[in-house]
């Protein structure tokens, strides 16, 4: 998976591209742990995702968590194979998100 920052006065968006699965959501973990400090808007960009597994959903959970304490997260460019299963899992309830 690729990761792109992009990072502006409070704002930072994470452009995801590939698979966000079990061998890759380390990586978007620790790019969250090592960037969100004092981040008040983050947008997850899945426009180029092919595929999210449970261990994505679980950091995209945690990262809704740590912004709901300082700001807001919004999760945009979604297709409808992850939107699926957002709504299957309930994620569609707990994240913003904009297709």
């Amino acid at each position: 998976m690729k990761i792109t920052k992009t990072e502006n006065q409070g704002s930072l968006c994470l452009a995801l591209e590939g698979r966000l699965d079990t061998n890759t959501a380390p990586e978007l973990e620790a790019a969250l742990k090592n960037s969100i400090g004092g981040v008040t808007d983050l947008t997850i960009d899945m426009q180029a995702l092919d595929y999210l597994s449970s261990a994505g959903l679980r950091v995209l959970l945690g990262a809704q968590k740590t912004m709901n304490k300082q700001g807001q997260m919004r999760v945009t460019h979604v297709n409808d194979t992850i939107m699926e299963i957002f709504e299957v899992t309930g994620f569609a309830d707990i994240l913003t998100v904009e297709k």
